[in-house]
């Protein structure tokens, strides 16, 4: 189903615009190595990125310490999984299971513990030189400049509720960054039913769409809209606008995000919450070719706020309890659909995902029951896409506080992201993306 400003749609209807829907995709290239020379086998079909915003405690999801006095090691036990030496929390026993379909890197690390400035690092692999106007292109943003595509949906989306937020402000590694918003990612909205809206639509202008559930209905009102757009100056929206208006028009498009096409089976194996039901969308664009996918967890990093599932990874307050009831439960179920259904469907050797914060929690627990900030050491999750499974990549001290080999900065995440999406090290250095950066070898 789909929602635009309150209207509901289905999937059905062919396709009236497909040529235009094309043109709104194009990006200028600007002069960089054209991505065809490149060997097929080195680069993947699309990325999913599983932002987890906030921050989560890597002692208490892929990195235990059992042995570590009670206030480093907290309430929860840890279970083996298919990875021999490799424990994770109690509360993952689903990702605990299916080891075999991914790795582990323990040692990564940021550069700060502020949310804003250390999420936008780890989105680009880089600080901003000059203020909030000068940050790096996101990953999505760069693959999305180099790897031009003539498909139907967008080549970077973003499955978010919202353009993401600290109680001080929006984080700037978002989209384009320096290149402009024309680079940004297309917005998607999704819900814990499955419902999605597309939150730039409502801004088109003489766009007024009641709700309709008869199929036939909304079939004329589509063709209607899609006649009426092609004489209402479309030279005066913008091209989030056109993207938007062209998306709902086509038959990819809307096939793409009816969730409601899926068996009962495949939804409910993702969960009912909003992170679930977004990592089942990306799928369903992996499916129709988008590049790049990157799903939010939260729109807010606190998880203070009210909310069904909008609860960030921050947690100061109420640590254990959220991630006993709430956030590792939505994780291990939702990630653990997630690689079930792209190994089954023949998607996640041409599939890179990646599951990650901006950094982990403190291993002391603080004197309000949770874990703060801690960029010296945290834990993320790699799959698919030519990285090898089964391994852990690095190890931390007997507290988890730092590296014990050597550390995993951002611009390394990057340079392994960006090389499995085929982009080459003379590509970065001709946009000035990460033009040193070296992947991590012990995924590849």
């Amino acid at each position: 189903m789909i929602e635009i400003g309150g209207f509901q749609t289905g999937c059905c209807g062919r396709i009236t615009r497909r040529s235009l829907l094309r043109a709104s995709f194009a990006m200028p290239f600007a002069g960089v190595v054209d991505s065809s020379t490149l060997a097929a086998e080195n680069r993947v079909k699309s990325v999913i990125l599983l932002w987890l915003w906030g921050g989560p405690s890597h002692l208490d999801t892929f990195d235990p310490k059992p042995r570590a006095p009670i206030e480093i090691r907290g309430p929860f036990s840890p279970i083996a999984t298919q990875t021999p030496g490799l424990q994770f929390s109690e509360l993952l026993p689903l990702l605990a299971s299916r080891s075999q379909l991914f790795s582990v890197v323990r040692t990564n690390t940021n550069l700060t513990n502020v949310h804003r400035v250390a999420g936008s690092i780890a989105l680009t692999g880089g600080e901003g030189r000059n203020g909030d106007n000068d940050y790096a292109p996101n990953y999505g943003s760069v693959i999305q400049r180099v790897h031009q595509t003539a498909g139907e949906l967008p080549p970077f989306v973003a499955v978010t509720p919202g353009k993401l937020r600290t109680a001080i402000g929006p984080l700037k590694g978002y989209g384009g960054g320096r290149w402009g918003n024309s680079y940004d990612p297309f917005p998607v909205q999704c819900n814990d039913r499955g419902e999605i809206y597309l939150p730039t639509l409502k801004l088109l202008e003489g766009l007024s769409l009641t709700r309709l559930d008869d199929r036939r209905r909304l079939l004329r009102e589509l063709d209607q809209l899609t006649r009426r757009g092609a004489q209402s100056r479309p030279e005066r929206w913008t091209a989030q606008h056109q993207k938007a208006f062209r998306l709902l028009t086509s038959a990819a498009g809307r096939r793409a995000f009816d969730l409601s096409a899926e068996p009962a089976r495949v939804r409910a194996s993702y969960g009912r919450s909003q992170f679930g039901q977004s990592c089942l969308l990306a799928r369903r664009l992996v499916e129709t070719g988008v590049p790049y996918i990157q799903v939010n967890w939260s729109k807010w990093v606190e998880n203070i706020y009210d909310g069904r599932t909008d609860f960030g990874w921050d947690t100061h307050w109420l640590n254990f309890e959220h991630l006993a009831d709430r956030h590792a439960p939505i994780l291990d179920r939702a990630l653990s659909a997630l690689l079930d259904d792209l190994s089954e469907r023949g998607l996640l050797k041409d599939t890179l995902v990646l599951a990650m914060g901006e950094f982990g929690r403190t291993p002391k627990i603080s004197a309000n029951g949770g874990r703060d900030h801690w960029a010296r050491c945290y834990s993320s999750l790699w799959a698919g896409g030519g990285i090898q499974p089964g391994r852990v990549v690095g190890s931390s001290d007997s507290r988890g506080y730092d590296p014990v080999t050597g550390g995993i900065g951002p611009e390394r995440v990057g340079a392994t992201l960006l090389e499995r999406a085929g982009i080459t090290s003379a590509q970065r250095a001709a946009l000035k993306i990460l033009p040193n950066a070296q992947a991590i070898e012990g995924l590849l």
